[in-house]
């Protein structure tokens, strides 16, 4: 279980905390509940989201259910470190799209004395660790996992499949691309996609190549 803490000003490191799951699961929901509760308490934020990202808006942090709140777009992660040196807390929505120079720079401000959140999903829609999420995962003080729906199962999906025949590792999109699965349906939907692949060869054609093989 996930326990907040508070800024401790005689404390001169920080920590790193990290919001990880499939779509549609809730992280970004989760990192702006998080950093609005620190602005309530008065302290400097700044969020920071990846340039590319511009499916709601080039500006903020919004999440599928229209929560939002305004972000910094940068285009490497090198540009966090040179934005976020006077914050308490520093904010990452989508981390897995950055450069792995953001390990470096997350645990730098959190030397620094900043409580960095992060944001990301952990595995991509092959269900391999995507991006920079398994290094941020290994150094943070605290890791909270979150769970969609299965479309399909009614049960936590940790899946995020891809319905959609595009083979692009980093693809932005919302439902018409993407639907959370859990395991079970997953490796079903995998497998379907594996056996439309095989080609079937007629019997007459399988007894011709083994005629030439001979």
């Amino acid at each position: 279980m996930f326990l907040e803490n508070t800024v401790n000003h005689k404390e001169q490191f920080g920590w790193i905390e990290v919001i990880c799951g499939s779509m549609f699961s809730g992280k970004t929901e989760e990192l702006i509940r998080r950093l609005k509760r620190a602005q309530f308490a008065k302290q400097k934020v700044e969020i920071f989201k990846p340039a590319i990202d511009v499916r709601y808006d080039d500006e903020m942090v919004i999440s599928h259910d229209a929560n939002e709140i305004r972000s910094t777009p940068v285009p490497a992660a090198a540009n966090i470190r040179i934005l976020a040196n006077t914050c308490d807390v520093i904010g990452i929505d989508e981390a897995q799209f950055f450069d792995d120079e953001i390990i470096n720079v997350c645990n730098d401000l959190a030397n620094q004395g900043i409580r960095v959140i992060i944001a990301g999903l952990d595995m991509d829609f092959k269900g391999n660790p995507f991006g920079p999420m398994p290094a941020l995962m290994a150094t943070a003080e605290y890791v909270t996992k979150v769970h969609a729906v299965c479309t399909r199962t009614g049960n936590l999906a940790q899946y995020s499949y891809r319905k959609s025949k595009k083979d692009d590792l980093v693809l932005l999109g919302e439902t018409e691309e993407y639907e959370p699965l859990s395991r079970a349906a997953y490796y079903k939907a995998t497998l379907k996609e594996k056996v439309k692949k095989i080609e079937v060869k007629a019997p007459e054609e399988l007894s011709e190549n083994s005629k030439k093989t001979k």
